[in-house]
């Protein structure tokens, strides 16, 4: 049986937690766009594939507990966040809540936050969810950048 062959590349998103220059962190929905159909290893089939920039980077599996509560701190590092079991949200200093489950991908990168008036810096994180929430942090070695929502594209 023969494959489809999709003639136009999906396009999938993430969310991108960032700092603007005035120190406010914003939650921002930016969209994978650069797929080119194609094996990753022959002889598998073809998929459709983003590539991001190549560097240094940490896998980490972390398990919040039931009922984890980040409180308001800034992502140690410039890192993606894939939910793998369970919902966690992230509240940006701006009042942008999302909430995120498996599928949902988030890019932390509120490193250059200053403290607001409440003395609120980076960003308000926790679980949704009842029991315990898992997920895959991949923490970069970038320098995180200021103004650039949706910069990985």
């Amino acid at each position: 049986m023969a494959q489809d062959d999709p003639k136009d590349p999906p396009t999938a998103y993430y969310w991108h937690n960032w700092a603007d220059s005035h120190g406010v962190s914003h939650m921002t929905k930016c969209p994978f766009h650069k797929y080119t159909l194609k094996t990753m290893n022959k002889p598998a089939a073809p998929q459709w594939s983003d590539p991001q920039p190549k560097g240094v980077a940490q896998v980490i599996s972390t398990v919040q507990p039931d009922h984890w509560n980040g409180a308001w701190h800034p992502d140690p590092k410039v890192q993606w966040i894939i939910p793998l079991k369970g919902t966690w949200f992230v509240q940006a200093m701006d009042g942008t809540r999302v909430e995120m489950g498996p599928g949902d991908v988030s890019l932390g990168e509120d490193q250059r936050t200053t403290p607001d008036a409440q003395g609120h810096k980076g960003h308000l994180a926790g679980n949704v969810t009842s029991g315990p929430v898992t997920l895959m942090v991949i923490q970069l070695a970038e320098a995180p950048t200021v103004d650039q929502p949706c910069r990985f594209k």
